[in-house]
């Protein structure tokens, strides 16, 4: 983690990705769902866009982009996740049907508790 002048901070995650079968892994015992961790790159990219005044909202951000603002709306919810659910995303541990469309198409609890109840009740259907 780095710190920038104006007191934000930046994290760098290395990742190298192989393709085993369809699935793109980093070892045999994480699957990384790519599609899921580019909507979570974006949101944080597009959150910072905003807080740094570089874009006035969400809807100017899906102009820009060309994007229906629904689609960048529900991206950036992904930045209300809770830092371990994030980590869980990045290092590749999340719930196989924890996918990118499940987000876009279910609302996210915004207490970080509630968050966590949803990734148990994930792992017990599998």
């Amino acid at each position: 983690m780095s710190q920038f002048p104006n007191d934000t901070f930046e994290t760098f995650v290395p990742l190298t990705l192989h393709r085993r079968g369809v699935q793109r892994v980093t070892d045999e015992h994480n699957a990384h769902n790519v599609i899921l961790l580019e909507g979570l790159a974006r949101a944080f990219y597009w959150q910072h866009l905003i807080y740094a005044g570089v874009m006035k909202s969400g809807s100017a951000i899906a102009r820009a982009e060309k994007l229906h603002h629904s689609v960048v709306n529900e991206l950036l919810r992904l930045t209300l996740l809770a830092p371990d659910i994030i980590d869980l995303l990045l290092a590749g541990r999340q719930p196989l049907r924890m996918n990118l469309i499940w987000f876009q198409r279910n609302p996210l609890p915004i207490e970080w508790e509630a968050q966590r109840q949803m990734v148990k009740r994930f792992e017990e259907e599998t």
